[in-house]
């Protein structure tokens, strides 16, 4: 750990804060965490994007990666079970067999995984969007035969966004199977050039590709359509506390200018889930409240896309924060285990 966060910790942990129980404190502390957002990035993925040139298309080099490192990573982190899953880039470059082929690699690496680690390892599915037909093959192997946990969808996958009509058989099949789907945001099609937030896309593409994603579903009633479907939405929700409200401000309005179909808002948000990737605050985590409950709310890393160390750190200070939070404190357990546990575990 690194002098930084250890100084974090320490300093929690000597200030007095009246609500600080030794009961919450106690339970965490012996708490094996779920990591519902981690990734996995084999040589089949990794090879594919550089014989495009594309493994440096959000503005980052993309990690090394291995079962072992990762391995190491929830031994030191305290990490029970990790969920992977693809990341970006979409393996998607006008080659439909292509992709099918490359993203197939990767489900069974996935899927081998589980297999070897049954205790350690589960994992959400990638599919070779935007070809639906393709997509609606690939889904209902990994799920019906490999025994994914769930599907993870791009925020749009080479300028198809989620919400899009052209996905609504994908969506039919992933209802009846009442599928998992872990959202993952993608650099924005168009992208705007020349301009530094838009090159590097994890700093503001990612969380705006997320709420625009998210918006599009439901201003098009997606999760209400579907409604077996579960929907889990990263990085703290991303701008949805701000913009959930927008919306509804506004919702009046769209509806008399006939910009916006009738749609229900609040029972779309009800089957959204989301995760904690990123390190937030208490203050990112209240905001988040104020869009759905403390049961919808899971822990994720990002790894390896941030390194160890540091990810270990922002673990051990997330949860500081969670305990010595009077708000927070009593979902403590909720957070960093058995929501996902429910989730993942609820068939």
């Amino acid at each position: 750990m690194t002098r930084k966060y250890a100084f974090i910790i320490l300093l929690l942990m000597i200030t007095p804060i009246s609500h600080i129980t030794a009961q919450h404190a106690d339970r965490l502390s012996n708490t094996k965490a779920i990591d519902i957002h981690c990734h996995l990035l084999p040589p089949v993925y990794i090879d594919e994007l550089k014989r495009h040139g594309a493994e440096q298309e959000d503005g980052l080099p993309l990690p090394e990666w291995n079962a072992q490192a990762h391995l190491q990573f929830m031994e030191s982190a305290g990490i029970e079970t990790s969920i992977i899953s693809l990341s970006s880039p979409q393996p998607y470059f006008d080659n439909a067999e292509e992709s099918r082929r490359c993203i197939r690699a990767i489900n069974e690496t996935a899927a081998e995984l589980k297999r070897k680690y049954p205790d350690k390892f589960k994992f959400c599915a990638a599919l070779p969007l935007p070809d639906v037909d393709a997509a609606i093959k690939e889904a209902i192997y990994a799920l019906d035969t490999l025994r994914a946990d769930g599907i993870k969808l791009a925020s749009n996958s080479r300028g198809q966004y989620l919400g899009d009509a052209a996905l609504d058989t994908l969506m039919a099949v992933l209802n009846e199977r009442s599928a998992i789907i872990m959202i993952h945001p993608h650099r924005p099609s168009p992208q705007q050039e020349n301009v530094f937030t838009a090159e590097v896309t994890a700093i503001y593409e990612y969380p705006v590709e997320t709420t625009r994603a998210v918006l599009n579903m439901i201003a098009n009633s997606v999760m209400t359509r579907s409604p077996n479907i579960k929907w889990i939405v990263p990085h703290t929700g991303s701008f949805l506390p701000v913009a959930i409200t927008r919306l509804k401000s506004l919702y009046p309005l769209l509806l008399k200018m006939e910009k916006i179909q009738p749609t229900d808002i609040d029972a779309n948000l009800s089957n959204l889930y989301y995760d904690l990737a990123g390190a937030p605050t208490p203050e990112i985590l209240k905001m988040l409240l104020t869009v759905t409950s403390p049961e919808h709310i899971m822990y994720g890393s990002d790894y390896p896309f941030v390194d160890s160390e540091i990810l270990v750190g922002n673990l051990n200070v997330l949860k500081s924060y969670v305990i010595a939070d009077k708000e927070l404190a009593p979902y403590a357990e909720m957070f960093f285990r058995t929501n996902a546990l429910n989730l993942f575990n609820r068939k």
